[in-house]
């Protein structure tokens, strides 16, 4: 079968390198040519979700996003806007400088339902403050029970329904099952989170669920993930929890010939048969490049 040959990854791709004309990351003072180089310093994310976008605007579309308690070095604050490198994916962008908190967070707990609720108290009757994603990282430093139901307190306030988290070596074991939890999570070019989500961001957050470290975009994850392989004729040497990657586009094969992907077709995350995905996607843009097995 003739797929498209896969991409290579640049080792100084400036989406995964602190990178620009004036200022760069010290780490690479040697590589790259750049007015003045600096130290990042280490920041936590403070809020239960932030943007990560190309230049200091909000006018600017969403790149990547990032959830709470993940780690940052920061490389520039301009205004509002501060200029960052994710310390779990490498990914480079500007957020807000009110979106993040110069203390470290020592995390012991990881969201591991698609969505949950931060209430003020022990109790799911009354109004929630805020809600976390799936993959957030959170500190837990007391438990409570009302009515039956047990709450994690978190460090600096809130309680969350227990078994929404887990400890962060309790990992689990199948990333597609991971997908197959966030079904119907709603279609966001850029999303990452349990809230909205996109075709790379899907595979990443499942595998990050299961203990797995993945680069963020599709062209990133076709270079980088696991083997290539042939998916033979009629798609026929796929399995479950191979990859199939387009041109700006990747899903996940869920055995018994479908593929769950986030998508702009239907909007959100979804599963369909494999062959009809690829007719489709044909007519509008290209049959698949090529297929990973992680």
């Amino acid at each position: 079968m003739n797929l498209s040959r896969l991409p290579v990854l640049d080792p100084l791709d400036r989406r995964l390198n602190a990178w620009r004309d004036d200022l760069a990351d010290a780490r690479l003072e040697g590589r790259v040519m750049a007015a003045r180089f600096v130290t990042g310093r280490p920041a936590t994310v403070a809020q239960p979700l932030v943007d990560l976008r190309r230049e200091p605007r909000m006018e600017c579309g969403i790149d990547h996003q990032l959830l709470r308690g993940e780690p940052v070095e920061i490389f520039e604050r301009s205004g509002d806007w501060a200029w960052v490198k994710a310390g779990i994916d490498g990914y480079v962008g500007w957020t807000a400088v009110s979106a993040l908190d110069n203390k470290p967070l020592e995390a012991s707990h990881r969201i591991i339902a698609p969505r949950t609720f931060v209430y003020p108290g022990p109790d799911l009757k009354i109004p929630h403050s805020h809600a976390l994603s799936m993959g957030s990282l959170v500190a837990i430093d007391g438990e409570a029970e009302t009515r039956g139901t047990r709450y994690l307190q978190l460090a600096g306030g809130g309680f969350i329904v227990a078994r929404h988290a887990a400890a962060l070596d309790e990992l689990a074991s199948d990333y597609v099952a991971v997908a197959q939890g966030l079904m119907h999570t709603p279609y966001l070019w850029g999303g990452t989170s349990g809230f909205g989500i996109d075709c790379s961001g899907l595979v990443q957050l499942a595998m990050r669920m299961c203990g797995r470290t993945v680069l963020r975009d599709s062209d990133m994850q076709a270079a980088s993930i696991g083997e290539e392989i042939d998916p033979g004729k009629d798609w026929s040497n796929l399995q479950r929890g191979d990859l199939v990657f387009w041109r700006g586009h990747v899903g996940i094969v869920e055995g018994e010939g479908k593929l769950l992907h986030a998508n702009g077709n239907t909007m959100d995350v979804t599963s369909e048969p494999l062959t009809a995905a690829i007719e489709r996607i044909e007519r509008l843009y290209a049959l698949p490049t090529g297929c990973r097995r992680p």
